[in-house]
This record gives structure tokens, C-alpha cells and sequence, in this order.
């Protein structure tokens, strides 16, 4: 990268910030114009649920409990009580606008060998599923019990790839069998639901930016600022402001055409008798006929909604910047589509007890209750790929069931709605313990979705199709391979040298070093090195890893001794001090973002096992490190060299 594209990038980078500017000023005048009116929803016992259902959020499925293997529910079960037991899942700190946060949830990646997931300046490296006997592979990386909760989670996998796709839209109820069994189900199983817990906050892994409430005493002091948006989103956070979750994927919010299909004044009319009910409702699929108790008009409410139509209209905000810096890769790839077989490559798994939790945010726009996971679309998934969850509700820390208890209890919710529209109403789902929910085909795009909140504690497994094509062990050792290919090293002699020193070359061989360095040794030791107390099985990836990362330096310094030698051609010299410069600026300023990030008072706060790690120590204050490699001299010296071109 030339001076002249690093000055190009600058003003890119202003406009960008000009962009947000006005987005940010156009979401407060939409904000303000909406008031504290509410916008309607929809519950299963609302009229015109199963139209809306049908109409707007076709690409929701819902599988029943029962209708899954008894002996597949156990071992699931056990698996994540096994995870939670053994500390496995943890809070991830995680980058929204320049500011650390904690998520709300505890989590932890599995999947593929050698995958990650990226969401908000955070990769998550996966615990591998063991669908085969680890001993026999070598790969004997767990203890035994680990394992076998490992295996049993890639057993569920493997039930949803063949399951997702053999759904038809007319199954969406139908697992939902006769009220009367479901009654006779629920008051054994003490499953509680309610339409008016959730939580609101945005979470990490999905497009968007929300904000998150945090714990302690860092709750209230960044719940004021965190807004995570339809960039970056998962279940992570709780607690967000109103604005943040207007900044979706405005792309989709063309998608306003699908509200037609249901009739505004009837399901405006429906929504308003739900805000009534506070347990979880026994509901079975609704038709035409179903008598149910009639619901409240919205009265004053109705009119100003549809009055917004036209504004909300003109505040569509295109939102599209960045989509390359998700996985991190240095040269974008180009959007993958899902076709063929579907096949979940990892699962990120939740837990969330609202009852630890000392804040849940209210959801702020059609008023559902409390949410654990605000609103967003689930981020770096292969385009149009599904999404499959299973939730299970637990009863007490230990994974008790509820047998025995009461079920005045609200049960946990899932409220969707459609992209940047607020004449549509939203809609929302309740889940017993055991259910499973698919999102099929765009919904996650053109839809948001987020988790509302219950009175016990949850566990969520969420099966994608990762968008992972430089997001895997293989990639980066390939990248490695490709900038190393550039130095030999002398067999007699163990001297090094560059093989070639053309400038496109020497420039990729940076973005290589930059992304080893950034996007996997200082994102592992941040946060990805804490599972190696349960698993072992990146630890010697990443230390071969250090060593291609120890090699591109020695490379950045052959550069810098060939652009110092004064008998080579001026030209051919400035060329190359110009490509080390923009990558060594670039590299300085990620380099302290980092070091604040590992010092920073909130990673303070964690464990000695759970602490961030500034390591590997750069330049001169590795003693392993044979050069005397001071970053911040080499940039002046290279400065100061084309000063005197």
C-alpha cells in the first residue's frame, strides 16, 4: 500500500464518521417522532398471529420439544450442565465503538476443527466437536467428560443439518400438538413462558451494534453507551438504547412491501390484548375460528403508528461499510451463497440467569419486557444460510428441573420483526425447555430477532454456517506459507534473505505479518488462550503460528536494510519505503490499541485465568527476539529517508 492509498483510506475514514454522523442524527429525529408510542406485536394467543406468522415471517420454524428423541434431549442436557460445570463458558470482552465491554452472557464456540467465529473486534476459537474417537485420531485434547458433551452437541448438529432443510412452511405449528397434551406437558414440566419477559440488549456476533449492560460496577456506566447495531450481533448483551437498534441492515428495510399482506388495522387491533398477559401461554396453531377472548383495539395508539409510515420511509440509512473487516481478512472475499446440503460447521453456545443479572434493559419499541439479547441479525454467516437453536431452560444454577414448581413462572421468548419497519407488527414466540427454532432461507438478513428474557436460567445452542473462508486454522497457514515462500534461509549458514523485492510482493508479505499478528496471535492471547485449561488443541497451532509471525519480522527488517542501501535506484527505494511505512503505521497504531485493550480496567477485573495476556512481547522487550526491532525507530527512520528523496 502506497502513501497516496493511505491518505485515500484517511478520507474514506472521514466519510465513513460523516456517514454515521447523519445516521445517528436521522435515528434521534425518528426516535423522537415515534415518542413513547409503542408499535404492535403479536403472541400466539393474539388474532391474526398465524397470518402474520405466514405473511411476514415465513422463514421462522418452530420445532416442538416432543417432537425430538427423548434420548437425544438427555444427552444435550447433560452436555451443557457438563460445560457449565466445568467453567467452560465465559464472558467475552468484547470492541464496540472504542470501548471494551463485557457481553451479558456466557458463552463458548464448538465446532470444526480449527474454526473461529468473529464478532465486535473479538474472535472466538472453537472447541472442537468430537464426532469420532479423539484417541484414535491423536487428538486426545480433553478429558473424557468434556469430550463426550462435545460429541453429544455434534450429534444435535448433525440432527439439525438433516432436519432444517426437510422443514416445510406448513410444519411451523405443527409440532405444537393438542392444547390439551401441552397443558398436560406444561404443568409436569413446570414450563414457564411469558410474553412480556426479554431482553433488549444487543449482543455480539450478529450485523449489528448494540449496547450492552454489564455486571458490577461496569453496568451502568457503559449500558449508557453501548449500541450495537445490525453489524454486529448474537446473544451477548442486555440493556440498549432505543437508537441503537434502528441502525439495521437498511439494505433489507425495502423488505416493508411483505406488511401488506396483513390487513394493519387487524392485527394493530390483535396486538393490544397481549400487553395484558404476563405467564407463559399454552397455545396450539390458531385458525379463523379459534375462539379466544377479544382482544383491545389500540385506540389512540393505532393511528400514530401509521402515521410514521411515511417518515420512517425517508430515514432508510443505507449500512453496508465494513462488511470486509468482519472476519478480518486483508482482501475481502467475495459474498458466498448457502446451496447444496446444509452443513452447520459450529455451534456458539449461551447461558444467561437473569436472576445474577443486576439489570435487563426493557425492550423500547413495542414494549415485549425484558430483554437478555437485543435486537440484531446474526453476523458472518454464509448468505442465506439457516440458523438452528435449541433452548433449555433450567430451574435453578445446577440445571434442576422444574418438577414441582410453579408455572406462574414467564417462560424465555423469542421477538422478531421486520428490518427498519415499524408498520409491520412484530412477533413473538414463547419456548419450552426442549424446543428448537429455525431461521430459514433471508430471514436473518431482512429480519432482527431477539431473546426475551425469562425467570430461569438458559442455555442456547446456536448452530450456523460460519462464514469462515479466512476464519480457519487452514487459511492463516496457507496466508503464512504464501509470505514465507518470500525468504530463504541459507542451509549452511542459517542467514536470511528476500527473494524478491518488488513492491506488490513486499506489500502482501506485510498484510500477511499484519494479520498473523492482529487477527490470531493477539486476538488468541486476548481471550482465545483461556480455553486452554479444557482444551488443548490450539495450543500448538498457535505456537507454530508465533514462529511464521517471529520469521516476518526478520522479513520486515530485510526490507528495511535493502531500502537503506544507498547504491540501489532511488526510485526502486522509494517505492518499497513507501509500502514498509504504510504498513508499519498501520501495525504501530494496532499495536497500542491492543496494549490499552490488555491494561485496560475492565480486563483488570478478570481472573488471573480469564486476564487478558499482552503477549507475544514485541520488539526489544522480547528477549527471544534476536533484533534489535524498536518499532517506533524504524518508522522514523524510514521517514526521515524518503524526507531526504
Amino acid at each position: 500500500m502506497k502513501a497516496r492509498q493511505c491518505k485515500h483510506n484517511s478520507r474514506n475514514m472521514k466519510r465513513s464518521g460523516d456517514s454515521e454522523g447523519e445516521k445517528r442524527r436521522k435515528r434521534r429525529r425518528l426516535l423522537q417522532e415515534l415518542g413513547d408510542q409503542k408499535i404492535p406485536f403479536l403472541g400466539p394467543s393474539d388474532r391474526g398471529f398465524q397470518q402474520l406468522w405466514d405473511s411476514s415471517y415465513s422463514g421462522l420454524v418452530l420445532r416442538r420439544s416432543c417432537s425430538l428423541p427423548t434420548e437425544l434431549h438427555g444427552r444435550v442436557q447433560a452436555a451443557l450442565l457438563t460445560l457449565r460445570s466445568k467453567g467452560c463458558l465465559l464472558r467475552d470482552l468484547v470492541r464496540v465503538r472504542d470501548r471494551d465491554v463485557f457481553t451479558a452472557v456466557s458463552r463458548a464456540l464448538l465446532g470444526q476443527p480449527g474454526h473461529t467465529y468473529r464478532y465486535l473486534d473479538t474472535r472466538l476459537f472453537s472447541i472442537p466437536w468430537h464426532s469420532e474417537d479423539s484417541e484414535v485420531k491423536g487428538q486426545n485434547c480433553c478429558d473424557p467428560d468434556l469430550r463426550a458433551a462435545c460429541k453429544a452437541l455434534w450429534e444435535l448438529n448433525t440432527f439439525f443439518c438433516s432436519d432444517v432443510s426437510q422443514r416445510k412452511e406448513g410444519d411451523r405449528l405443527a409440532q405444537c400438538v393438542k392444547v390439551g397434551e401441552i397443558e398436560a406437558k406444561h404443568s409436569e414440566e413446570g414450563d414457564t413462558e411469558s410474553k412480556h419477559s426479554e431482553d433488549s440488549k444487543h449482543s455480539e456476533g450478529g450485523d449489528s451494534e448494540s449496547r450492552q449492560s454489564e455486571e458490577g460496577d461496569t453496568e451502568s456506566k457503559h449500558s449508557e453507551e453501548w449500541d450495537i447495531e445490525s453489524k454486529h450481533s448474537d446473544e451477548a448483551c442486555s440493556g440498549s438504547k432505543q437508537e441503537g437498534e434502528w441502525e439495521t441492515e437498511s439494505k433489507h428495510s425495502s423488505e416493508e412491501g411483505e406488511s401488506s399482506q396483513v390487513k394493519q388495522s387487524e392485527l394493530g387491533a390483535a396486538a393490544g390484548s397481549k400487553h395484558s398477559e404476563g405467564k407463559c401461554p399454552v397455545w396450539a396453531a390458531k385458525t379463523s375460528s379459534s375462539t379466544e377472548t377479544e382482544p383491545v383495539g389500540l385506540g389512540a395508539q393505532e393511528k400514530p403508528v401509521a402515521e410514521l409510515k411515511h417518515s420512517l420511509s425517508d430515514y432508510h440509512i443505507e449500512d453496508e461499510e465494513e462488511q470486509a473487516g468482519r472476519q478480518g481478512c486483508s482482501q475481502p472475499s467475495p459474498p458466498q451463497m448457502c446451496t447444496g446440503p446444509v452443513q452447520f460447521n459450529v455451534t456458539l453456545l449461551n447461558y444467561m440467569d437473569p436472576a445474577a443479572m443486576s439489570q435487563l434493559k426493557e425492550e423500547p419499541y413495542y414494549g415485549m419486557g425484558k430483554m437478555a439479547v437485543g435486537w440484531h441479525h446474526d453476523e458472518n454467516l454464509i448468505s442465506h444460510s439457516p440458523v438452528a437453536v435449541y433452548s433449555y431452560s433450567c430451574h435453578d444454577d445446577k440445571g434442576g428441573s422444574s418438577e414441582g414448581g410453579s408455572a406462574e413462572k414467564a417462560c424465555w421468548r423469542i421477538g422478531l420483526k421486520v428490518a427498519w419497519d415499524i408498520h409491520t407488527p412484530g412477533l413473538t414466540l414463547p419456548l419450552q425447555s426442549g424446543d428448537c427454532y429455525y431461521m430459514r432461507d433471508d430471514l436473518n438478513s431482512t429480519h432482527q430477532h431477539c431473546v426475551l428474557a425469562g425467570d430461569t436460567a438458559r442455555f442456547s445452542s446456536t448452530h450456523r454456517v460460519a462464514e469462515c473462508s479466512s476464519g480457519t486454522l487452514d487459511y492463516i497457514q496457507s496466508r503464512c506459507r504464501e509470505a514465507l515462500s518470500n525468504l530463504h534461509t541459507d542451509p549452511e549458514t542459517g542467514s536470511h534473505s528476500l527473494l524478491a523485492l518488488l513492491p506488490d510482493t513486499l506489500q502482501h508479505c506485510e498484510e500477511v505479518h499484519n494479520e498473523v499478528e492482529f487477527e490470531w496471535l493477539r486476538q488468541y492471547w486476548f481471550q482465545g488462550q483461556r480455553y486452554t485449561r479444557f482444551c488443548s488443541w490450539w495450543t500448538r497451532p498457535m505456537e507454530q503460528l508465533e514462529k511464521d509471525w517471529r520469521l516476518m519480522e526478520t522479513m520486515t527488517m530485510l526490507i528495511l536494510s535493502t531500502v537503506e542501501e544507498e547504491g540501489r535506484a532511488e526510485e526502486g527505494r522509494r517505492e518499497m519505503a513507501e509500502t514498509l511505512l504504510a504498513a508499519l503505521t498501520d501495525r504501530q497504531q494496532q499495536r497500542q490499541t491492543w496494549r490499552d485493550r490488555c491494561h485496560s480496567s475492565l480486563a483488570q477485573t478478570l481472573p488471573p485465568e480469564e486476564a487478558p495476556v499482552d503477549r507475544p512481547f514485541w520488539g526489544v522487550d522480547d528477549p527471544n527476539m534476536p533484533l534489535p526491532f524498536d518499532l517506533a525507530d524504524i518508522i522514523n527512520r524510514v521517514e526521515s529517508l524518503l524526507w531526504r528523496m
